[in-house]
């Protein structure tokens, strides 16, 4: 079976990243969606990974990875939470949205009839394994 390369997997990674990124901004910024305060969570992990990822892969850094995981997790858990929310498995009471602010919970957290947080969780899981997988030894 063959291994991605350490540099494949954070070309990957930076991929998914900067994907995600500029599909956020799209979503704010052209189609005029005002992000919930868990989306905003989640764009401050996700942008740095944007920058991170491509700087670790345009210096060679092999060692990038780790910061892809560290940020790819905390991403992920508040994607999680987001995905809680969403899906009503979190108690209303404890919801982060205030009254004046878009929902976390309402119809305009689908894109494509997918919701942005399970969007955000997918996303933030693979940059993770990419990232893992970077910091793996060739097996010769």
């Amino acid at each position: 079976m063959k291994r991605i390369a350490g540099d494949m997997a954070i070309g990957l990674a930076w991929t998914v990243a900067m994907t995600a990124s500029l599909a956020v901004l799209f979503i704010g910024e052209v189609l005029g969606q005002t992000p919930c305060m868990l989306c905003w969570f989640q764009r401050a992990f996700m942008f740095p990974l944007a920058i991170i990822l491509g700087f670790g892969l345009w210096w060679s850094d092999h060692g990038v990875g780790r910061y892809g995981i560290a940020l790819a997790l905390g991403g992920a858990a508040v994607a999680v939470w987001h995905l809680g929310l969403y899906a009503g498995v979190v108690p209303e009471q404890i919801q982060p949205c205030t009254a004046t602010g878009p929902s976390c919970t309402d119809d305009s957290q689908l894109v494509f009839g997918i919701p942005i947080p399970l969007m955000a969780l997918v996303a933030f899981t693979v940059i993770g394994a990419l990232s893992a997988l970077s910091l793996k030894e060739p097996q010769e």
